[in-house]
């Protein structure tokens, strides 16, 4: 009797097809040690010197005991954040540079701009609700001083949602690779920067510590040059 089914010995090319992907970045700022102090004296001027605790005016009722800057906080004159700045810049432009390559004509230069900036001093009890960036591409969170945040009590994370609508409406062992939370924790450390693009949802989960937590944030936009 002669089987009539072929047998496949070899498993067939599998193309693998990225879409829709969220990238998120983390780095350290190598001036970190070096300038902590000098900034962290400059937020607590401008704190000092303003009776409004959200001086940007943005979203009053998604905040709570929070103090927070005006929208230029990183176009001060000052020498360290000056040096903050194009630190920034340079690693906006490099990650714009990397996910962009193949889209980009070739041979293409790109310059970032920090569109706006501020800080955030939260203290026991703050938070900020889930909100996105818009006006544009990207969008950053630096670790000046986390305080008493805690990873294992969700105590001052940032909390990234997933943006695709229903992606986890049925799970069983072959979606287990879409994440079934939904959410993505970050656990603050001091001196690590977060880069994400503006459009991912994201919050600072309620804080509770005696320290202060202190981090500068910033949206950025990418032209070709």
């Amino acid at each position: 009797m002669t089987d009539s089914f072929e047998t496949f010995t070899d498993t067939p090319e599998i193309e693998a097809i990225d879409v829709w992907q969220s990238n998120l970045f983390m780095t350290t700022n190598p001036y970190h040690e070096m300038s902590k102090e000098e900034l962290i004296k400059l937020i607590y001027a401008d704190v000092n010197s303003s009776e409004q605790s959200i001086k940007s005016e943005v979203a009053l009722s998604a905040k709570a005991n929070l103090k927070e800057s005006d929208l230029d906080f990183l176009r001060s004159d000052d020498a360290d954040i000056q040096t903050l700045s194009v630190f920034i810049n340079d690693l906006i432009t490099t990650v714009a540079t990397e996910v962009n390559a193949g889209f980009w004509p070739e041979q293409a230069f790109a310059e970032s701009t920090i569109t706006e900036s501020w800080y955030h001093v939260t203290q026991n009890g703050g938070y900020h609700d889930a909100h996105s960036h818009p006006n544009c591409s990207w969008c950053g969170i630096y670790y000046l001083d986390v305080g008493d945040s805690s990873f294992e009590q969700r105590s001052g994370l940032n909390r990234f949602y997933d943006p695709r609508n229903n992606a986890n409406h049925y799970l069983d062992a072959g979606s287990q690779y879409l994440n079934s939370t939904g959410i993505w924790d970050i656990e603050p450390v001091n001196g690590q920067i977060v880069i994400f693009p503006s459009y991912l949802k994201h919050s600072a989960l309620p804080y509770f510590g005696k320290k202060d937590r202190i981090v500068i944030a910033f949206n950025a936009r990418v032209d070709l040059i």
